[in-house]
């Protein structure tokens, strides 16, 4: 079983890809939130993003995170 550390880049030959733009539904939260997910509970904070995956699953995204990868759709 090959392991990585966390700020090691392997000398694999990695290759560029862009994520799909699938647009999802999702709500900012106003409070603290926990959702069942199928990596077990997690939570989101005051601010953070309540999403919908694309097959219906639910999973919290940090404020700061959604900022970074998401715009919005009109």
């Amino acid at each position: 079983m090959l392991k990585f550390k966390v700020h090691d880049t392997p000398e694999l030959p990695f290759r560029k890809a862009v994520k799909k733009p699938i647009p999802i539904n999702c709500v900012q939260m106003e409070v603290e939130f926990e959702v069942e997910t199928l990596e077990g509970t997690l939570r989101g904070r005051a601010g953070d993003y309540l999403m919908m995956g694309v097959n219906g699953e639910l999973y919290p995204c940090a404020k700061e995170i959604f900022e970074k990868t998401y715009d919005w759709v009109e």
